[in-house]
């Protein structure tokens, strides 16, 4: 299986299967700093080279943790931050904020989050539907041709925005939910992704860890996990959606691999460009994950899947 691939228009080459940072500050219960510095850390020295944050996270927190982890080592990563969420001093929602004036004070202050003088990939975390997309990616744009941002990505958009938005500029990747449970994207955005020569970032791509096995009920969640606030974790959710972890568990265990690496591999056979970014906090279920490499699934495994899957899951996605 390929390991990397370069992302859209850049020269950057990343490794197909990421970090995402989120629950290291933050929405997926207690965290510790430490064991957070040491996973990124393991994930350098295991070859990962693509992470991705947002300055919402922590509400400036995961950036800074980031900040603080990778200073002097800057050159070995990749790393994609987001904007438009805003967040108030204690955390609370504030909207969304797609200005121009808006994306240049944002970009400022990841930039003095993670103590570096440029961004790899900014993204547009959600659109504001107060700004066309237009005047948002003019945005972005600028902040390219002032050297603070060396390429612009999007996320959670439809086909027709990201046409518009990538006739203003060229961009470079699209994040968006996608798993065995989460798949509306291959409908249309997999093929203008394609046509287009951007790169298809999937995100949450172990269903938030329900496909992974290990969260059978909500009593496996810890209290103020937005998790148990979620559609798809309601207890009437678990009872139907158990059926997708059902058949990932008859491939894992063919295939003397875990359900986590099931899922992963199922990913990047879709394509060649396509990237994952799974978060974790924990050094081994990193290297859980760095194992779906190894998975070769063959065009019956594949058939198997699309045939065995349950048509609909349960709960919406927020």
């Amino acid at each position: 299986m390929k390991k990397t691939t370069v992302l859209g228009h850049s020269m950057l080459e990343i490794n197909r299967i990421g970090l995402g940072c989120m629950g290291m500050s933050e929405f997926y219960g207690s965290f510790d700093e430490n064991e957070s510095i040491s996973t990124l850390h393991k994930a350098l020295e295991l070859g990962v080279n693509f992470f991705d944050t947002a300055d919402m996270y922590g509400w400036g927190a995961n950036e800074q943790l980031l900040g603080k982890a990778f200073k002097g080592k800057w050159d070995a990563v990749t790393l994609a931050t987001k904007f438009a969420v805003m967040r108030g001093p204690n955390g609370e929602f504030l909207g969304l904020n797609g200005k121009p004036e808006y994306i240049k004070e944002a970009c400022e202050k990841s930039l003095q989050n993670l103590g570096t003088d440029s961004i790899d990939l900014y993204i547009m975390h959600r659109q504001d539907p107060k700004v066309e997309i237009e005047e948002i990616v003019g945005g972005m744009s600028d902040l390219v041709k002032e050297g603070k941002v060396k390429c612009i990505g999007l996320s959670e958009v439809n086909a027709d925005t990201l046409r518009r938005a990538h006739s203003v500029h060229p961009i470079t990747a699209l994040q968006t939910e996608y798993s065995l449970w989460s798949r509306e994207p291959e409908s249309e955005l997999f093929g203008v992704c394609k046509e287009l020569g951007i790169t298809f970032v999937a995100y949450s791509p172990l269903g938030r860890g329900f496909l992974t096995g290990t969260i059978k009920s909500r009593a496996d969640l810890e209290e103020g996990d937005f998790r148990l606030n979620n559609p798809r974790f309601t207890d009437e959710a678990f009872a139907e959606n158990i059926k997708f972890v059902e058949v990932i568990e008859q491939i894992a265990q063919r295939k003397k691999a875990t359900k986590a690496q099931i899922a992963l591999a199922w990913i990047l056979s879709q394509n060649d460009e396509i990237a994952a970014i799974p978060g974790t906090r924990k050094i081994n279920r990193l290297e859980e994950n760095l194992g779906a490499y190894n998975v070769e699934l063959t065009e019956s495994d594949m058939a198997e899947i699309q045939k065995s899957m349950p048509q609909a899951t349960v709960g919406n996605r927020y």
